[in-house]
């Protein structure tokens, strides 16, 4: 265990990819999940909140309540497993171009309550926060809100993404332009 700890969030259904399970797509010999895991190597302990699945590494595994309640109902069930650390990853586990290197210049950052990477967007599915800044304003009743609503009541750094930091993947098409660009990260 350390005082940085890691949440991912792999619980969405992937609608728009035919309900797959995106965080288990390959690009490069490689699932998204464990690419987001790479990222966070740092990290102890990670919980990843969503459908058990193969990883690199060992992790605990969280689900939402209930199951399909949104990225902020998945906050909640991870931070509930993340111990006493006093800092937390945040991240989607769909992101393609998240690397080591962007969360340590997250960690860096981090102000009052937090930063977040921006590509001209708050990106609140890459961000590191002080974990009782996230405990304090989470809803009592977490499913269905909005992580907007939630983290952007708090004070943050924002953080310039580097080009490709932010790209996830939602389509096929999607997945196709991964595989393309990143042939051997």
């Amino acid at each position: 265990m350390t005082d940085f700890a890691a949440v991912l969030l792999a619980g969405g259904r992937g609608s728009r990819m035919g309900g797959m399970h995106k965080p288990a797509l390959v690009v490069a010999g490689r699932t998204l999940l464990d690419r987001c895991l790479t990222a966070v190597a740092d990290a102890s302990p990670v919980v990843v909140v969503g459908p058990a699945t193969t990883t690199d590494r060992t992790v605990f595994w969280a689900r939402e309540d209930p199951p399909g309640g949104g990225p902020v109902a998945g906050l909640a069930a991870g931070l509930e497993l993340i111990g006493e650390a006093t800092s937390v990853a945040v991240l989607a586990a769909d992101l393609v171009g998240v690397t080591a290197d962007t969360v340590a210049r997250l960690r860096n950052a981090v102000t009052a309550d937090g930063a977040l990477l921006d590509d001209g967007h708050a990106q609140w599915l890459i961000g590191v926060w002080r974990t009782d800044s996230l405990r304090r304003v989470l809803p009592k009743d977490p499913a269905g809100a909005s992580l907007r609503s939630v983290l952007g009541a708090l004070d943050y750094a924002s953080v310039t993404a580097e080009p490709g930091e932010t790209v996830d993947v939602d389509t096929p098409a999607d997945l196709a332009k991964a595989a393309s660009q990143h042939p051997h990260r």
